[in-house]
């Protein structure tokens, strides 16, 4: 497949890298010379929107406030079919109305952009949504489907208003956390002291600062509720820790559920098994959090979080 990726930071560069490793024909598209000349070792780059055209993919990769440029100028007329990496859903959607658009979220990345921190390897065991609307075509999602397998991913299916509901939960809360965190401990003693859980706590308040904030901009509204939820779990920690003197066990209960959770994560998987292509089997699979792990001809080879049973 011919595939051109633009944007060639840490994502979009570790794309170009795996789909050039797995033999299919790259053009790398970036407006900044420096990473086309970095790029250019390794795959042919452009900076010519016209070059784009003959394409039968492309994977925009670039920053979510040129979305919408991307969309009206650099893809006008484009003819195949358009997939991005964006951490949030509905919005591309709506940009790419004219295209045909697939969304997609690789759910993978690092504190350190650039193409200079891409890697091929980057996706390998990795999830990968892979958005399936009423209106998508399913034989598009298949083939994205299985060329994303292909490099090492595991294909979530789901809406796009099903991922930013999750996505504002277990990754973009949790950059506005990590960055309240270190704003928090923010004084000289506090930071001399600080070690393991701090580090692990605010990791991802390293990240780019626009990067971080279209994230959190883009999908908005479910983070304002899930914001709500965190801030209802706080308000009942802070009433048990109020009450610890009268009423110990509470505050106990609180941990011991988010400890319980939190050992059950990530999901062990269940046993292969085959499904057959169709939407109303995809989408269910998503919904009990299951993926794909390889696309044939007719069935997907897929995987289910295995329920345990209770004694």
């Amino acid at each position: 497949m011919r595939v051109a990726v633009l944007g060639l930071g840490l994502i979009g560069g570790s794309v170009a890298l795996a789909l050039a490793e797995a033999g299919h024909d790259v053009l790398g598209f970036d407006t900044d010379p420096a990473t086309r000349a970095s790029a250019a070792a390794h795959f042919p780059v452009t900076a010519d929107p016209s070059e784009l055209q003959d394409t039968d993919l492309a994977v925009v990769a670039a920053p979510y406030r040129h979305l919408a440029a991307v969309a009206a100028e650099t893809l006008r007329g484009y003819p195949g079919l358009v997939t991005d990496v964006s951490s949030v859903k509905a919005e591309p959607a709506r940009l790419f109305a004219q295209h045909r658009f697939v969304g997609g979220h690789p759910m993978a990345g690092k504190e350190t952009a650039g193409f200079a921190s891409a890697e091929p390897g980057l996706f390998q065991d990795r999830k990968w949504v892979l958005c399936l609307e009423a209106d998508t075509e399913l034989a598009e999602w298949t083939t994205l489907a299985g060329l994303w397998t292909s490099i090492g991913a595991h294909v979530v299916p789901a809406t796009a208003a099903d991922h930013d509901r999750a996505a504002a939960r277990i990754s973009h809360l949790e950059h506005l956390v990590a960055a309240a965190l270190v704003r928090v401990a923010d004084e000289p003693l506090a930071r001399t002291l600080a070690a393991g859980s701090f580090r692990d706590g605010t990791r991802v308040a390293a990240s780019p600062t626009a990067l971080f904030t279209g994230m959190v901009a883009g999908n908005r509204a479910e983070l304002m509720a899930a914001l709500e939820d965190l801030g209802t779990e706080l308000d009942s920690a802070r009433q048990d820790l109020d009450a610890y003197t009268d009423r110990p066990n509470p505050i106990s209960e609180w941990f011991d559920g988010a400890r319980a959770s939190r050992a059950a994560w990530p999901p062990e998987p269940d046993a292969t098994q085959r499904i057959p292509l169709t939407k109303a089997a995809l989408v269910e699979l998503g919904a009990a959090g299951g993926w794909v792990e390889a696309v044939e001809s007719e069935v997907a080879l897929a995987r289910r979080p295995r329920v345990k049973s209770t004694p």
